[in-house]
Parts: C-alpha cells; structure tokens; sequence
C-alpha cells in the first residue's frame, strides 16, 4: 500500500502553525523518519518565523527540515523556493517534490529548462533564485527559501550565488 502523501496530511491553508508540524511531524515518523531533536528544534524555529542556518553532517535530516519549510510556507500561503547547486539535483528535488506535494504545485526552472515555474514551490538552480533576488529584491513572492548545499557561500567562482538571496530577499 502507498503511503499518505504530505501534501493529503497537512491541515487547510492559513491552520496553526504547530498544526502544520504536528501533521508533518506525523507524516515523517509513519515513513520511518521520525524527527531526530535538531530537526525538531529547526522546525519549530521555522513555524515561529526565525531564519534557520542547519549544518549538521550528511544524511542527518536536513532536507526534511527543508521539506517542513515548505509546508509552513504554503500553508502561510506564500511561495517557496529549493536552490541546488546542479541540473541533476534541481531535477531531483523537483521529482521529490512533485511526488510529495503534486504536479500542479511544484515547477522546476535551471536556466536552460522551465516547467510551472509559477508554482505554489519553485525548484532551481542557485543562480536563478540569486537573478530572480536581484531583480524583485524584498518585493519576491517567496516566503522560504531553501539553499541546499549552502557551502557554495564561500566559492570564489559560484558563492554570489548563494549570497545574493541573503542580501536581497526577506
């Protein structure tokens, strides 16, 4: 049997922010992933508005905490954002999501594809959210933004791209 997916557990738009986390919290822990205490910890610091910075090693949970970012974003009803270094991942992610939250929510943009990229969650590629920042600065319909593989920041070749977003968007 399919499990659930996230998007037919979380409550209605506009619920309780700890609604949201109960409900993604169940969801994860059904799947065999219950929160470990620092995704707990990163999750409700993001249900009460704060601005998390989660480094933690490989395989420690980070993109589920993103995931929850997500769900407190739309049921914020705001947009979100998922930045990956590569194609591959953006690609990925994208896939990820769209079995997660469903086709009509989830849009992919690199630069060299583009599929819903009006949609309630955007996948992309660094330099995209980085271009869209500096172009809508704090005006940007986005309420989360993920920045994966955020080590990025320091390369001398490729860190604007995750600098930028910081500097212009809320």
């Amino acid at each position: 049997m399919t499990p659930p997916t996230l998007a037919s557990r979380l409550p209605a738009t506009g619920s309780d922010p700890l609604d949201v986390v109960e409900a993604f919290a169940a969801w994860a822990a059904d799947g065999g992933r219950p929160l470990y205490r620092h995704q707990d910890d990163a999750t409700m610091a993001l249900a009460a508005g704060e601005h998390v910075v989660l480094a933690t090693p490989t395989g420690s949970g980070k993109s589920l905490v993103a995931t929850a970012g997500v769900a407190l974003a739309l049921n914020r009803g705001e947009r979100a954002v998922w930045t990956a270094p590569i194609k591959a991942l953006v690609a990925e992610k994208f896939f990820d999501l769209v079995t997660l939250l469903g086709a009509e929510r989830v849009g992919l943009a690199t630069g060299d594809a583009a599929i819903n990229t009006e949609a309630d969650v955007l996948v992309c590629t660094a330099e995209v959210l980085a271009n869209h920042a500096l172009a809508t600065g704090p005006a940007s319909p986005f309420g989360f933004a993920c920045l994966d593989e955020f080590h990025f920041y320091g390369d001398a070749d490729r860190g604007w791209a995750w600098q930028i977003p910081l500097l212009e968007l809320t």
